[in-house]
Formats: structure tokens, C-alpha cells, sequence
């Protein structure tokens, strides 16, 4: 779409801090982040919303949210464990959709929120 915010980030067309770039998804800092770390990975593949998305979309959901960890985890925000076994680090992941679920950019979009705790989150 000509006027997608995202898809002219994904065209090279806006410039973004890009932290992950393969043949289908773009993930990149968010420029207003709600934690330390604040990054959302959007597909290449202009669609809406995930209410938008139906069996075809399956395997780029799946792509989606399995690069969320991977991206938590170079960003420093994998889960892991204190010597006691206490669990520490962690991340959030969100999809907002529609209006009422607070998306404001109408292309998919996954957020990925993480780092030392207490911060804001989503709304």
C-alpha cells in the first residue's frame, strides 16, 4: 500500500534502526518504545490486521512470533535462571488489532517488549 507507514519502512523508503531482515519480515526498533528494548517485527506482506490473516497466513504468524525469542534473546532479554534456579530476564509479545485493541498502524505488526522491569507496557 503507497501510504502504509510500514510498508515504506520495509521498502527502504523511511529509514528505521533495522535489527532483523530476511526474504519475508522486517523487525526494527520502535522509535516511541514503551521498555528498554521496544521492537516490532512486521511481515514484508501488507496485511492490515491479524483479523486479516486466515490459513494462507499460517506460516508467516509461525515466522513472526519464533523470531520474537531469538530476537529477546540478542537484545538481552532471554529468559534464564539465577544460580538458586530463580527465573529472571523475560520479554512480552503483543498483537493489537483494530481500533479498540489499540493498533494504530494498519499493517500486521508484533511487538516485542523487554529489559529490567518496571516499564510502562502497553495500554
Amino acid at each position: 500500500m503507497s501510504d502504509c507507514l510500514f510498508c515504506k519502512i520495509a521498502a527502504k523508503q523511511i529509514p528505521a534502526t533495522i535489527v532483523h531482515e530476511d526474504e519475508d519480515l522486517l523487525a526494527f526498533k520502535d522509535i516511541n518504545p514503551a521498555a528498554p528494548v521496544h521492537l516490532l517485527v512486521i511481515p514484508k506482506l501488507h496485511v492490515a490486521t491479524l483479523s486479516d490473516c486466515d490459513a494462507s497466513h499460517t506460516a508467516l504468524l509461525g515466522k513472526m512470533l519464533a523470531l520474537a525469542p531469538r530476537l529477546a534473546a540478542e537484545h538481552g532479554c532471554a529468559v534464564g535462571y539465577d544460580a538458586d534456579g530463580t527465573p529472571g530476564g523475560g520479554y512480552k509479545t503483543l498483537i493489537n488489532s483494530g481500533p479498540d485493541g489499540g493498533q494504530e498502524v494498519y499493517h500486521l505488526h508484533l511487538h516485542m517488549y523487554g529489559g529490567p522491569r518496571p516499564w510502562r507496557g502497553p495500554r
